[in-house]
């Protein structure tokens, strides 16, 4: 066996309206269909790579409210540019939206932006500013510096 990609993410969540507004409307990730599971229901997005990258289940609950460092999911990345102004742009609009940033952080062959969706689960935000990692695969683990947000 060989792992080609990783194809999609599927996250549970409390209130899949909520859910929905944030990664369509909040994010734009363009919504691919819906599926009727009962009471919550399911919606899945996909930007074209595939037929889904991500689909939300909703399960009803509360979200998560503490963020120490657990085995398990740590955090989904989805990728919004190729430049820094890519990052800089989205910052400028989570602040317009009222998204509360996490972090930021230099990657080197990425900058990222950090936030959490509506159920505590944290989403990095990041554009590729280098190809780096093509020749060297190991850049992917340079040291992390503070992003300039400028």
């Amino acid at each position: 066996m060989h792992i080609k990609e990783l194809g999609h993410v599927v996250l549970y969540v409390s209130d899949l309206k909520r859910s929905v507004h944030f990664y369509r409307d909040i994010l734009g990730f363009p919504e691919v269909g819906t599926m009727d599971l009962g009471v919550n229901g399911a919606v899945a997005f996909s930007s074209g790579r595939n037929h889904h990258e991500l689909m939300l289940i909703g399960i009803g609950g509360k979200p998560r409210t503490k963020h120490t460092p657990e085995p398990g999911l740590y955090h989904i990345g989805l990728k919004i540019g190729d430049s820094h102004d890519d990052i800089i742009r989205a910052h400028k609009e989570l602040q317009e939206k009222g998204i509360v940033l996490e972090g930021a952080s230099d990657h080197t062959v990425t900058h990222s932006l950090y936030i959490r969706d509506p159920d505590g689960n944290e989403i990095e935000l990041y554009a590729d500013v280098s190809e780096e990692w093509k020749r060297d695969p190991s850049a992917v683990l340079s040291p992390i510096k503070p992003l300039d947000l400028k």
